[in-house]
């Protein structure tokens, strides 16, 4: 029994962002093989042609390389990549959207990060 995808965006892009969240939180460490695409496949119980081509995704970035004749792994740097992109998304996705939503209500520098501080402790 695989594991349940999203239905909103292409699987693999999805496939690639689960190897991402494995390195970020050191599941996949730098130097060492990732399963391969038939592995994924089976896994995510995918087709092995989508399933390579989120690894792929991944190489052309340079979070992964081949090794040939023996597999995938994880590229020297790529998790330090990997968090500044994440940390990239975060602003964007999060943080302009908060600020813009925060001004449209009045709600000012000082209470955004006061807000901020309230949910640290939540």
């Amino acid at each position: 029994m695989g594991v349940m995808m999203d239905d909103s965006r292409p699987i693999f892009v999805q496939i690639a962002e689960r190897i991402e969240d494995d390195i970020i939180e050191a599941r996949m460490l730098e130097e060492t093989q990732v399963p391969s695409t038939n592995q994924f496949a089976s896994f995510y119980q995918i087709n092995p042609a989508t399933a390579a081509k989120g690894v792929n995704l991944l190489v052309d970035q340079g979070i992964l390389y081949k090794k040939r004749g023996i597999g995938m792994f994880v590229a020297e740097g790529a998790r330090a990549k990997l968090m500044e992109k994440r940390k990239e998304l975060f602003y964007e996705q999060y943080i302009v959207t908060m600020v813009k939503e925060a001004a449209k209500l009045g709600i000012t520098v000082e209470q955004l990060t006061e807000m901020v501080r309230r949910g640290e402790k939540a």
